[in-house]
């Protein structure tokens, strides 16, 4: 048995029977915890969905112009994982500091 949960007898009924069984009952993450197992969910798929374009870029340009060199593939790879790790930098930073504005994360501000 785990220690994340707790075991209860949970009740069934079906067509006027009654089972009764003993069920792992599993508390939910905190939220903040949550929060983070999606940014990093995110981070990672966006850093391997980049990098994966760049070096398809790189090997189309390879081919197309280059007469077949490796170099454009791993520099298509570097710029994909360069611009990946950027934006989940970003989004980690934003979740950790003040906004300069004084608005709260997710609040639209008007300007005008």
């Amino acid at each position: 048995m785990s220690s994340t949960g707790t075991s209860a007898p949970v009740s069934t009924s079906t067509a006027g029977t009654t089972t009764t069984s003993n069920a792992l009952i599993r508390s939910s993450p905190p939220p903040s915890e949550a929060l983070l197992g999606e940014k990093w969910d995110r981070c990672l798929s966006n850093l391997l969905i980049k990098s994966t374009l760049g070096a398809g870029f790189g090997i189309v340009f390879s081919v197309l112009l280059f007469r077949r060199r490796a170099w454009p593939a791993w520099v298509g790879l570097g710029f994909g994982a360069g611009r990946g790790y950027a934006e989940c930098d970003a989004d980690f930073k934003a979740g950790a500091a003040p906004r300069k504005n004084g608005g709260s994360i997710g609040e639209r501000v008007v300007r005008g």
